[in-house]
């Protein structure tokens, strides 16, 4: 039996990113509270965020959409961290810029040390992509694409996407 190099690249780069969501998951977290949502997307609906980050290029004229853009379509999938950003109830704190919880959720504010929970989980996820040799980058754009397009079916409200590629040279360094 012979397993050519790209069935064989596309089975590590699945497992990989299932161990990357694994790896975001068990990331340390605030008060012991999970609010992280991942998920591994390709196919259709990859290309769906990548027409939506056109989009928003269009809309905003912030090229670095596009540009992300045309790396995401280079790449087979796409791991999507999101939170579900809610205060913590650490005491005391104010890192949101309230002088407590009670005050961030009645203005609506957005718990510091839940947002950074979510960047810990993405330091962690590209760890994994890392050790692994798996060309990745963490993109902003990518997560407020998929925020658009309400991929997240619960309330998520802060995401990043991290493309994956296996290819000889990395679709994510040298963009113009």
């Amino acid at each position: 039996m012979i397993i050519q190099s790209k069935e064989l690249e596309q089975r590590a780069i699945e497992q990989v990113a299932e161990l990357m969501c694994v790896a975001a998951r068990t990331a340390p977290k605030g008060r012991g509270t999970d609010n992280l949502v991942t998920m591994v997307v390709k196919g259709r609906t990859k290309d769906q965020i990548a027409e939506e980050m056109k989009k928003i290029a269009q809309s905003s004229g912030a090229q670095f959409f596009e540009r992300d853009a045309k790396c995401l379509e280079k790449t087979p999938m796409v791991i999507l961290l999101g939170q579900k950003v809610k205060p913590l109830g650490v005491s005391p704190c104010g890192y949101c810029g309230y002088a407590n919880c009670k005050e961030n959720t009645e203005k609506s504010g957005q718990c510091a040390i839940s947002i950074g929970d979510l960047g810990i989980a993405i330091g962690s996820a590209v760890g994994v992509a890392a050790q692994h040799h798996i060309d990745n980058r963490i993109m902003f754009s990518v997560g407020r694409a998929a925020l658009n397009l309400a991929i997240f079916e619960e309330d998520v409200e802060i995401a990043y996407g991290i493309p994956l590629s296996v290819s000889g040279k990395s679709p994510f360094f040298d963009r113009t």
